[in-house]
């Protein structure tokens, strides 16, 4: 019988969003494929430095502790081949990590493969792949460089959103780019305010852990001594009175989070750098620049993104 998918959380995960790749892009880039391929298989028993997404992803794989049947599967997609991608093989069982499928490209980009997994985010430190992957329709995010560290003794699991772009598509933000007008922004979600905005890219990914969420409400009636560790934050751009259809829309998707931070254009650093998220998404860079010491991911998603582009 095949192994069934589509009733977990799969996140499809590069190896450079898992890990710390510098070095050894660095050799294939200043001397070639060969050397790269030597300089692997020479430190293939050493394991690799954590990357940024690391300290998600360990505490994500924890939650399979809490379900006789696996909550969430973490699926390695590689442009390694399968030579060169044995030393992050070995540096996933060296940190025992419960990561047991891999997909080995030799250079191809991993964004056709995302629906054959049934991937609800992929997680890339390469700009192109995560490019391609949203353009094609699939929910994806580009793994920006910070200065991260993981707190071993923090048993929490915390994930941060911003709303328009990432869960919900750009209609409301289209408004505002057309017009400029943050006026004419307020008038247009008053006007739709109990009407639920269409799904972003990052909605099913959302809807599983709003899932995991509610099955370690039922593990604690069981087990009283566990502590919930998830916890979902929104943080947004948004303000009075646009945070009234933000939050009809979550509760018309059945998802409560923890907290939200309705910021009306106040630097987000400024909570984010406080609530120290795990990972925290978002659909415009200029947005994570400044939080470049938190694992941040950009959505290249929606007219933010469009914009961008066309005046770079």
């Amino acid at each position: 019988m095949a192994y069934d998918l589509t009733e977990r959380l799969v996140i499809g995960l590069s190896s450079s969003a898992l890990f710390d790749l510098d070095d050894s892009d660095k050799v294939f880039r200043v001397q070639g494929e060969q050397a790269y391929r030597d300089y692997q298989r020479e430190n293939q028993d050493i394991p690799l430095v954590t990357g940024v997404a690391y300290p998600f992803i360990r505490r994500l794989l924890k939650l399979n502790e809490i379900s006789d049947e696996p909550l969430v599967e973490v699926i390695l997609l590689s442009r390694n081949d399968p030579d060169t991608g044995l030393r992050v093989m070995n540096s996933i069982e060296h940190y025992e990590l419960s990561i047991t499928r891999a997909v080995f490209l030799q250079g191809q980009s991993a964004y056709k493969y995302i629906p054959a997994f049934d991937i609800e985010l992929f997680l890339s430190a390469n700009e192109g792949d995560v490019k391609q992957a949203v353009d094609a329709g699939f929910p994806a995010g580009q793994i920006l460089h910070g200065n991260i560290s993981d707190d071993i003794e923090d048993m929490q699991l915390r994930i941060a959103f911003d709303f328009d772009g990432v869960l919900i598509d750009d209609e409301a933000e289209t408004v505002y780019k057309k017009s400029n007008e943050l006026g004419d922004f307020h008038s247009h979600e008053s006007s739709k305010v109990d009407i639920a905005h269409n799904p972003g890219p990052l909605k099913n990914f959302l809807d599983r852990i709003s899932y995991i969420q509610k099955l370690e409400t039922t593990y604690k009636l069981k087990n009283p001594n566990y502590e919930p560790v998830l916890r979902v934050s929104i943080v947004t751009a948004r303000n009075a009175p646009s945070h009234k259809r933000a939050i009809n829309t979550m509760r018309e998707w059945d998802i409560l989070a923890n907290e939200a931070f309705f910021m009306g254009g106040v630097e987000k650093s400024k909570v984010l750098e406080i609530l120290k998220p795990h990972i925290f998404f978002d659909d415009q860079k200029l947005h994570l620049k400044s939080a470049s010491i938190l694992p941040s991911v950009h959505i290249p998603f929606g007219v933010a993104n469009k914009v961008v582009h066309n005046e770079s």
